[in-house]
């Protein structure tokens, strides 16, 4: 079985049990997946795979890149690329080998990794759900952060303060989520 597999959330939906319980479930596009290079630990120093995501029209390339998906065998290119580690009594993987979403059987648990959704500038309140000051009695002191550093000694704010700033765009993973099944691709 394949470390690893790309793809692409197309949407969210919901799925009944058996018992009647409504499950929130993510709808991704995974694959087709092609290995672009294999890491072996006399070249690289370590035991891994490239594995390129082709969908579709892919990104523009420059001639490296071109180069180093044409040598694996992909001539379209690939949206993008990924690498994956290999364990202990992981298949041997070659170049332009094919990875699909079938190798994952229902009930499988598997990590989801993505980026969270970007939420741009973000203030105290909204970034660290901090509580705020009172709304009453003339307080002006609403969204505020309140103190954040001492006065005369050490005169800075400590570096890693919780304070306004860039929200969402992080990585994100999501350990054990159970796979549900696999529809079929269309060609």
């Amino acid at each position: 079985m394949s470390p690893g597999i790309l793809g692409k959330k197309i949407g969210m939906t919901q799925v009944f049990r058996p018992d009647g319980q409504v499950v929130p479930v993510t709808v991704l596009k995974a694959g087709p997946c092609v290995v672009t290079q294999r890491k072996t630990p006399t070249t690289d120093g370590y035991n891994a795979i490239q594995v390129g995501f082709v969908e579709g029209k892919a990104k523009k390339l420059n001639k490296p890149e071109g180069g180093h998906l044409k040598k694996a065998g992909i001539d379209g290119g690939a949206k993008f690329l990924h690498e994956f580690k290999l364990r202990q009594g992981d298949q041997d993987f070659k170049p332009g080998d094919r990875i699909l979403v079938d190798e994952f059987k229902p009930n499988d648990k598997v990590d989801v990794i993505g980026v969270s959704k970007g939420r741009g500038f973000a203030g105290f309140v909204k970034r660290h759900n901090f509580r705020g000051g009172d709304a009453t009695h003339g307080s002006m002191f609403h969204r505020a952060p309140g103190s954040i550093g001492a006065s005369s000694f050490p005169s800075r704010v400590f570096p890693g303060m919780r304070g306004a700033g860039q929200m969402g765009t992080d990585q994100v993973t999501v350990r054990t989520s159970k796979w549900f099944r696999s529809m079929p691709t269309r060609t």
